[in-house]
C-alpha cells in the first residue's frame, strides 16, 4: 500500500511501528478464524498503551500554541493520565491531572506510576466528567491570572486532534499487512471514550480497505458511543481535510461485555479472557479495557459473529499497570 502522510504537526513520543504479531495458539483454541495482536502495549512512555499515538499531535499542538502546563482528567486508573504525565516529563513540561474518583488510602497501579513522575494530581469525587469539567475551568482560570499558558486535553485525548493517532495506526497495520500479504477482515478494540475507534474508522477509509472496525464498549451503552465515535471521526476527518461521512449506523460497537459492576472494575468473562491469553501467548492484558474486549472477541468467535476463515487483528491498547492495583485472584 503507498503510504499516506498525515499533514499535521506531531511530535515524536512513541516508539513506532509497532509490531503485528499472529496468535497462533489463540487462534487454534478459539478455531475456524486467526487472530493477530497489533502490540500498541508496547508504545513506550511509562509501561505504553494506545494514548501515546494520540499524545504526538496533541502536543504537537499544545507546543505550538507556547502552553507551559497541560492539564488532563481520566478515572482513578487512568491509562490516560499516566502516559500524559510521562509525555509531559519528557517534553518538559508542568502537568496537572484531575482525576474523578476519591483520593485512594494507597497509591497502586498508575496512580503509583504518576506519583513517581511527581504529577500534581487533584482528585474529585464527582458523578461526572462535566462536574470535573467545572474543576478544570476553575483551574484554567487560575493559571492564567498567575501568567501561565494552560493547556487541556479532554478525557482519554478523544477528539479529532487526538483521533488522528489512530488514523495513522490504521495506515501503519495495513502497510505491515500488506508486506505480509495479510487480509485483514476485523479490526477490533477496546472503547472507553470513542477516539481508538474513531481513528481506525477514518484510516481504513483513507487506506481504502474493507475491513470492519468492531468496538467492544467498557463503559457506555453501544448507542452513546456510536454517536461519540461518528462525531470524532467526523471531526478528524475535516482537520485531514478528507471528504468522508460516517454515520452513527456504520459504527460497529457491542455493550454486553462492561460487566456487572460497571467501568474500571474487572468482570469474570474479562479476567477469564486475561488467563487464557497469558496461558496460550504469554501476553498480558489488563482488566479494565483489554481484557473485556478479549472477553467481547471470544464471545463473539464462539457465537459465530466472525465468518469463518476471518483474519482478527485485536489492537492492544495497554493498561498493564492497572492489574497491580486490582489483583486477580480468580
Amino acid at each position: 500500500m503507498r503510504m499516506i502522510s498525515l499533514n499535521m504537526p506531531r511530535i515524536k513520543l512513541c516508539q513506532l511501528p509497532t509490531d503485528l504479531e499472529p496468535a497462533s495458539n489463540l487462534s487454534e483454541k478459539l478455531e475456524n478464524v486467526t487472530i493477530y495482536f497489533k502490540r500498541d502495549d508496547n508504545t513506550g512512555l511509562a509501561m505504553g498503551g494506545n494514548k501515546g499515538r494520540k499524545l504526538e499531535f496533541l502536543l504537537a499542538d499544545a507546543i505550538k500554541k507556547e502552553a507551559d502546563v497541560i492539564i488532563t482528567t481520566g478515572s482513578i486508573q487512568s491509562n490516560h493520565t499516566r502516559m500524559t504525565c510521562a509525555a509531559c516529563r519528557k517534553l518538559g513540561l508542568d502537568v496537572i491531572l484531575v482525576l474523578k474518583g476519591k483520593k485512594p488510602l494507597s497509591f497502586q497501579g498508575n496512580l503509583l506510576l504518576e506519583k513517581l513522575m511527581n504529577a500534581d494530581i487533584r482528585f474529585v469525587d464527582a458523578l461526572s466528567y462535566d462536574d470535573i469539567g467545572i474543576t478544570v475551568n476553575y483551574i484554567m482560570s487560575e493559571l492564567k491570572a498567575e501568567g501561565k499558558k494552560p493547556y487541556f486535553i479532554p478525557v482519554g485525548g478523544s477528539v479529532g486532534l487526538g483521533a488522528c493517532g489512530y488514523v495513522d495506526c490504521a495506515l501503519e497495520l495495513f502497510n505491515q499487512a500488506d508486506k505480509q500479504n495479510l487480509r485483514i477482515d476485523y479490526i477490533v478494540n477496546a472503547v472507553g471514550s470513542g477516539g481508538t475507534s474513531a481513528g481506525l474508522e477514518v484510516g481504513v477509509r483513507l487506506a481504502k480497505k474493507n475491513s470492519k472496525i468492531v468496538g467492544i464498549s467498557v463503559d457506555a451503552e453501544k448507542t452513546v458511543f456510536k454517536q461519540d465515535i461518528s462525531r470524532i471521526a467526523q471531526d478528524c476527518a475535516s482537520l485531514l481535510e478528507a471528504d468522508l461521512k460516517i454515520l452513527p449506523e456504520d459504527i460497529t460497537v457491542f455493550d454486553e461485555y462492561i460487566g456487572e459492576d460497571g467501568y474500571g472494575k474487572p468482570s469474570r468473562q474479562g479476567i477469564e479472557a486475561i488467563k487464557l491469553v497469558a496461558e496460550t501467548e504469554g501476553i498480558i492484558l489488563d482488566p479494565v479495557y483489554s481484557g473485556k474486549a478479549m472477553a467481547g472477541l471470544i464471545d463473539l468467535v464462539k457465537k459465530g459473529f466472525f465468518e469463518k476463515g476471518s483474519n482478527i487483528v485485536f489492537i492492544h491498547t495497554g493498561g498493564t499497570p492497572a492489574l497491580f492495583d486490582m489483583l486477580v485472584n480468580n
